[in-house]
């Protein structure tokens, strides 16, 4: 997909929140990745934002790595968990932070940024998306 504006990032994280569903077993998770300035962060917000979390509620956790809100079974899920991982470096540093357990339940909805970092700890069907810079207002969005 190609986004031309923040407003269209918007409906794009807006139609995957709309669609996405619980899983039986596990936590749904959705793997960003790409560059610094693609539009993860801007994606992120909006997702949120579509989800009933207010935008001034939704900032990026680089420095506190994991954000958790109640969503009160939107969409079925209990709760919605951001972690950017930008500054980690292994997997065992996310595992510190509940990781297994935060994954294995059926009630949470995962949006992590920076999946990379957290090498083999990320699930095999995490839903990737890849964000790509193309110039100033347009980024190149790809569902894996």
């Amino acid at each position: 997909m190609i986004s031309k504006s923040l407003e269209e990032t918007a409906k794009i994280a807006k139609g995957l929140a709309d669609k996405i569903r619980p899983h039986a077993s596990r936590a749904a998770v959705l793997a960003l990745s790409g560059d610094l300035g693609s539009g993860k962060t801007t994606f992120s917000k909006a997702f949120a934002a579509a989800l009933g979390i207010h935008e001034s509620e939704v900032s990026s956790p680089t420095f506190v790595i994991m954000k958790s809100y109640d969503l009160h079974n939107r969409n079925h899920f209990k709760k919605f968990i951001h972690i950017d991982a930008y500054r980690l470096e292994r997997a065992e540093e996310v595992e510190r932070l509940g990781w297994k357990e935060t994954i294995g339940d059926p009630g949470n909805l995962v949006l992590i940024e920076w999946p990379e970092n957290i090498g083999g700890a990320l699930p095999k069907e995490a839903t990737t998306i890849r964000f790509k810079f193309v110039d100033e207002v347009t980024r190149e969005i790809y569902f894996d």
